[in-house]
């Protein structure tokens, strides 16, 4: 008996949960999943912050095929000049104030996240790394160290020593970072934290007493960052430029990257003492990297950094009619949703499939979901999401 690509997904596909959302995707396209027998999702989390172009964007495509007809693969990070990696390094460093000019490529959030907090331990020789509370920022023992619940990492100590956690949005805690505090990784907005919106300035007081101290601010704008606030990064909505920023999913245009950046001076202490102090195999891959220079020039070119806000806005005034929506927050097309509160989440998330919506709650904050759909979605397709989302609502 031949099994189904469904029953071998249970077999042999490693789980995260034993409750997975088992819809099977055979294409993609702009806002949609399709299923194998004509089924059709409207996707409004973009794969985490990922699809920011939508699914399989025409140019995107047109870049990755280009590529890997030139060459893919050559030779380990940093040695060979590549010209895809290089044109895109240039545009990063462009967007970015000028102090963020180096850029080193990985290959996820995570790796980014490990990346950096490397960078400042060997920059500023300080033990210490502060993060906090409620905060995601990668998966490996590294960004685990940093997570900001017990319940994700206890199982996995020991872990990273010299970690302090603080408390997001508190002014009274930054007086813990101090001279022996390399760096503070934050968000410049808290993702699976609910979106955790700084409040009165503290993430400008979070900037000051870095400089004050020394210490490096490394924002994580991995699901921030590429026009999702409105803004290009999260961070500009506050008036701050971090000492390092990390990136990846809303990056590559649906293919995998990640990436640090920060001064070149800085970037250099990975030359030297040792040499090869940082390495990755596959960082700055030419397919991806090509991949990501056509996403940004999509974002550019089809105004999508400026249409966010106002698409969000439409969002929330459309979905907050329902008597079971309590609330929405939010920038550009990071909206949270929270509902009624006898509203069982888990269950919920699973039965918007049924009305044809895919959509994800948070880590870190109950009776919330995520609104966060492809930059390129339209009026149209926001009110398709809203009445399936509405009519999830109406059944629970």
């Amino acid at each position: 008996m031949i099994e189904t690509p469904r029953q071998l997904f249970m077999r042999h596909v490693a789980p995260t949960s034993f409750t997975p959302l088992n819809i099977e995707v055979v294409r993609a396209k702009g806002v949609y999943l399709y299923g194998p027998n004509g089924e059709r999702y409207i996707d409004t989390v973009s794969g985490i912050s990922t699809a920011n172009v939508g699914h399989c964007h025409p140019k995107v495509v047109e870049a990755v095929k280009n590529q890997a007809e030139q060459y893919m693969h050559l030779m380990v990070y940093g040695e060979f000049v590549e010209y895809p990696q290089v044109m895109l390094a240039k545009k990063i460093a462009d967007l970015l104030p000028p102090s963020l000019n180096s850029v080193y490529f990985v290959n996820s959030g995570t790796e980014a996240t490990d990346g950096a907090i490397k960078l400042a331990k060997r920059y500023t020789h300080r033990p210490e790394v502060v993060a906090f509370k409620k905060a995601y920022h990668g998966s490996s023992i590294g960004a685990s160290s940093i997570w900001g619940d017990e319940y994700f990492k206890s199982a996995y100590r020991p872990l990273m020593p010299g970690v302090r956690m603080l408390n997001f949005n508190s002014f009274d805690d930054l007086a813990q970072i101090t001279e022996n505090t390399a760096c503070v990784v934050t968000e410049a907005i808290q993702s699976e934290g609910g979106l955790n919106i700084p409040e009165n300035g503290w993430l400008a007081a979070l900037r000051e007493r870095c400089t004050a101290t020394g210490t490096l601010l490394i924002i994580d704008e991995v699901q921030m960052g590429w026009g999702r606030t409105g803004k290009w990064f999260g961070f500009e909505n506050f008036g701050i430029v971090p000492d390092v920023v990390t990136f990846a999913k809303g990056l590559g245009g649906g293919m995998p990257i990640g990436a640090f950046v920060a001064d070149k001076k800085m970037m250099e202490v990975f030359c030297d003492h040792p040499i090869l102090g940082h390495i990755t195999t596959f960082g700055g891959h030419p397919v991806c990297t090509a991949a990501a220079l056509a996403n940004i020039n999509v974002i550019e070119d089809e105004h999508l950094v400026e249409t966010a806000t106002e698409k969000g806005d439409y969002f929330a005034s459309l979905i907050e009619k329902h008597p079971r929506v309590i609330r929405t927050w939010g920038l550009g097309l990071f909206r949270g949703i929270e509902v009624d509160h006898s509203i069982d989440m888990s269950n919920f998330w699973h039965k918007t499939l049924n009305n044809n919506v895919v959509t994800d709650t948070f880590l870190f904050r109950d009776n919330a979901f995520r609104f966060t759909p492809p930059l390129i979605i339209s009026h149209a397709e926001i009110e398709e999401a809203v009445d399936g989302l509405m009519k999830t609502l109406d059944e629970m």
